[in-house]
C-alpha cells in the first residue's frame, strides 16, 4: 500500500487521540510507520484512542498542548520526523460557539506553533496539516467549492479552519519554497463518519447513543446537506497526499490545498443519512428543529478534480455502503467484539476495495 512508502517511516501525528487521529494511528501502524503522537488527553468522551489501546503501541505518546511550545520542539526534535500529518484541532462547529477563544488557539496559533518548529528543523520533512470543507465562506451555493475559492467562516469553528489556511499558505511562501527541505500541503475533507466517533453534536454518535438507550433521535437540522464520507476515505487521501507530496520529483504541483470529500451522490440531508442508518439498525427519529438554534450551514460540496488529476485519489465507498460499514462497526461493537479487530478488519476491506477499483495506491 502506499507504494511500501510508510515501511519504518518516523511519522509526527498531532491530534492522535482523536476520532479520526486514532484511526489514522491504526492504519500508519498497519503500514509499518513509527508513529509519535503530540495531543491532550482524550476528552472523557473520546474512547476509540483506549479502545484500541493505541499508547503502548506508538512509538511516544505525548500529551501536551500545542501552545507548549518548548514541549511541541522538545517531542518533534526527538521524533525526528520524515512526515508529518497536523490532526489536532477543536473539531466542533457548535462547541466553538462557547468557546470561541480557545478554538481560535487551538486551530490557528496551534498550527502556527507546529508550522514554526517545523521552520527551525534542520531535517528535510514533509507535512500535510489538516483542516475542514468548512473554511470555505459559504455562500450556500450549489455547486461544489474548489480548493481556489474565497476563504471563510460563520462560526468561530469554520473561521478558525479559513484562517489556519492563511496561516499554511503563509508559511509555505514565506519559508518552504520548492525544492528546499519542507515540502508543505493542507487537506480539507468533507463530513466524516465512522465506527468509534462518540463525539457530542454530531449526527452519527447521537444517533447511536440514542439507539442503544432505545430513545427517539433528535434531529435539529433535517434539511441540512453535508459531503458524508468514511473516516477511511481523507484519511486515505492524506496518506495519499504525503506519499505523493514526498516522492515527486516536482513538489511545486502538490505543495497546496487538496479537497477530500465524496463523490456528488453522497451529498445527502442528515434525514436521508439517519434513515439509511436506521436500515441497519432499528429504531425512530424526531424532528428537533429549532428556529433560534445557532447558525449552521445548510449546504456544502466540495470539487475533488485536483485530488483526482493530481493524486489519481478519488472514493472508495458510496454513500450506502458507507453507512453500512459505520453501522456495522457499532453493532460488532456492542456484542462485544474488540475495537482494534474491527478496526483493522474494516482498514484491510477498504485496502481490498480500493485495490479492485484501481486505485493506484492500493495496488
Amino acid at each position: 500500500m502506499f507504494n511500501g512508502f510508510y515501511q519504518n517511516k518516523r511519522v509526527f501525528l498531532t491530534g492522535h487521540t482523536g476520532f479520526k487521529g486514532s484511526w489514522m494511528a491504526e492504519w500508519l501502524l498497519s503500514l509499518g510507520a513509527e508513529v509519535h503522537g503530540y495531543a491532550l488527553d482524550p476528552q472523557p468522551h473520546e474512547i476509540l484512542f483506549d479502545q484500541l489501546g493505541l499508547s503502548r503501541r506508538l512509538a511516544s505518546d505525548t500529551r501536551a498542548d500545542l501552545a507548549d511550545r518548548v514541549a511541541l520542539k522538545k517531542a518533534f526534535d526527538d521524533a525526528q520526523p520524515e512526515i508529518v500529518f497536523h490532526l489536532a484541532a477543536q473539531p466542533l462547529v457548535r462547541l466553538s460557539y462557547d468557546i470561541p477563544v480557545e478554538t481560535f488557539a487551538t486551530n490557528v496559533m496551534g498550527s502556527a506553533h507546529l508550522l514554526d518548529v517545523v521552520r527551525i528543523y534542520a531535517r528535510p520533512c514533509t507535512v500535510v496539516c489538516i483542516t475542514t470543507d468548512k473554511c470555505y465562506e459559504n455562500r450556500e451555493w450549489l455547486h461544489a467549492y474548489r480548493e481556489e475559492d474565497a476563504m471563510g467562516g460563520y462560526d468561530p469553528y469554520s473561521a478558525s479552519k479559513g484562517a489556519a489556511e492563511l496561516v499554511i499558505s503563509s508559511y509555505r511562501r514565506s519559508y518552504f519554497p520548492a525544492g528546499g527541505r519542507v515540502r508543505l500541503a493542507s487537506a480539507r475533507a468533507g463530513n466524516v463518519i465512522g465506527g468509534g466517533d462518540w463525539a457530542i453534536d454530531r449526527i452519527v454518535p447521537d444517533c447511536i447513543r440514542s439507539l442503544r438507550s432505545n430513545t427517539s433521535i433528535p434531529v435539529r437540522n433535517k434539511i441540512a446537506t453535508r459531503p458524508w464520507q468514511h473516516v477511511l476515505e481523507p484519511v486515505g487521501g492524506y496518506l495519499a497526499l504525503g506519499t505523493n507530496l514526498a516522492m515527486t520529483s516536482t513538489p511545486s504541483t502538490l505543495a497546496s490545498a487538496f479537497n477530500f470529500g465524496p463523490s456528488l451522490t453522497s451529498n445527502r440531508t442528515v434525514a436521508q443519512l439517519v434513515q439509511e442508518l436506521l436500515r441497519h439498525i432499528p429504531g425512530e427519529w424526531t424532528d428537533a428543529s429549532d428556529p433560534n438554534a445557532l447558525h449552521e450551514a445548510s449546504k456544502l460540496n466540495l470539487a475533488i478534480d485536483k485530488a483526482f488529476h493530481l493524486l489519481q485519489w478519488q472514493p472508495v465507498w458510496n454513500f450506502e455502503e458507507t453507512i453500512s460499514q459505520t453501522a456495522s462497526w457499532y453493532i460488532n461493537e456492542a456484542k462485544g467484539n474488540p475495537s482494534q479487530e474491527l478496526t483493522l478488519q474494516q482498514i484491510k476491506h477498504y485496502q481490498k476495495c480500493a485495490s479492485e477499483a484501481g486505485m493506484p495506491w492500493a495496488r
